[in-house]
């Protein structure tokens, strides 16, 4: 690969990638595509998957075609009046609420901590380190992943050498490069010192325990306690947190995924009286709609704050 390649390559987040390059994959090996699409031949295909694939899922695959044509300098196919009509019946069609994964509630966080806590003292006295070391990844993985509100993309990319993390004071994590960054700014986020559920003592714990001194922050652990080089895989996250919820009694783990831990936050803080700009601001969020996404119903006015500040921004953009 030379220099032009590693820049072109750079230019796109890497998960993003390899989620384009798998929605080419089923376009053309799994449906028998072909490539240079058709608008009729990509009209057909969204028609094939209307009722087995989600409408959002649908168009993630037409971005990914479409990024595949311009690329490669031919017209997009996907902009064409036919595909859009296809995919305006599907909707009509075939119309689906958005499922949202539930939300890590306040005293479940605690409970969930108190079972890794116990797992950690007994793991240390039965001389278990891969069970230890696991567990204290967790807690950290869990406690910092809720109270800084993070994705479960922010938590397998966040580095060693990107925190600054100071016992009783709190920490700052750096991202080179975060969702909606399109200038490749970065972005710093600071995490509290609490006097419970602490994630910045979680944090520094599970570090020292694991003698990590640079790369990914949360890992991969072997049966024998060996701590992989590479971060966690994005698609471990779900059963990582799910085995977590069931082990500590949780019901229904399954219902919860990695953005559990960020709505759980949200609506914390909607509930405690964080008004819509500071927690927005806290959490990264650029605009009302994403906000709307993970604000609980447990605060029954944080829609109607969320939508009267989503009117006044569009009143100051006019």
């Amino acid at each position: 690969m030379d220099k032009l390649d590693q820049y072109l390559e750079a230019a796109t987040r890497s998960n993003t990638r390899q989620s384009y390059q798998s929605a080419i994959r089923h376009f053309e090996v799994e449906w028998g595509g072909f490539l240079p699409a058709t608008a009729d031949s990509v009209a057909r295909y969204l028609a094939h998957h209307a009722e087995t694939l989600s409408v959002n899922t649908l168009r993630h695959r037409l971005a990914a075609l479409a990024q595949w044509h311009i690329e490669q300098g031919f017209p997009d196919p996907t902009k064409t009046p036919v595909v859009r009509k296809v995919l305006r019946g599907i909707q009509a069609l075939h119309p689906a609420q958005e499922k949202r994964a539930k939300p890590l509630q306040l005293n479940q966080l605690e409970q969930v901590t108190n079972w890794l806590d116990t797992a950690i003292v007994k793991a240390r006295d039965e001389g278990k380190r891969s069970a230890e070391l696991r567990h204290r990844r967790d807690k950290a993985l869990l406690l910092l992943g809720f109270w800084r509100g993070f994705r479960g993309d922010e938590l397998t990319r966040l580095r060693i050498e990107h925190v600054q993390a100071v016992a009783g004071e709190g920490m700052t994590c750096y991202f080179p490069q975060t969702k909606g960054d399109r200038t490749y700014q970065g972005t710093t986020f600071k995490a509290p010192a609490l006097s419970r559920l602490c994630p910045v003592e979680a944090y520094l714990e599970w570090i020292c325990a694991s003698q990590l001194e640079n790369g990914p922050v949360f890992r991969g652990i072997d049966r024998w306690g060996h701590v992989s080089d590479e971060a966690l895989c994005i698609d471990s996250l779900i059963p990582v947190l799910r085995k977590m919820l069931k082990n500590s009694g949780i019901p229904s783990s399954e219902l919860y995924s990695g953005h559990s831990l960020r709505r759980g936050f949200a609506s914390w803080a909607t509930s405690n009286g964080w008004d819509m700009k500071t927690l927005m601001e806290y959490v990264g969020w650029r605009n009302v709609q994403s906000a709307m996404r993970y604000v609980d119903a447990a605060d029954p006015f944080a829609n109607y704050r969320l939508q009267t500040l989503q009117v006044q921004n569009e009143e100051l953009q006019k």
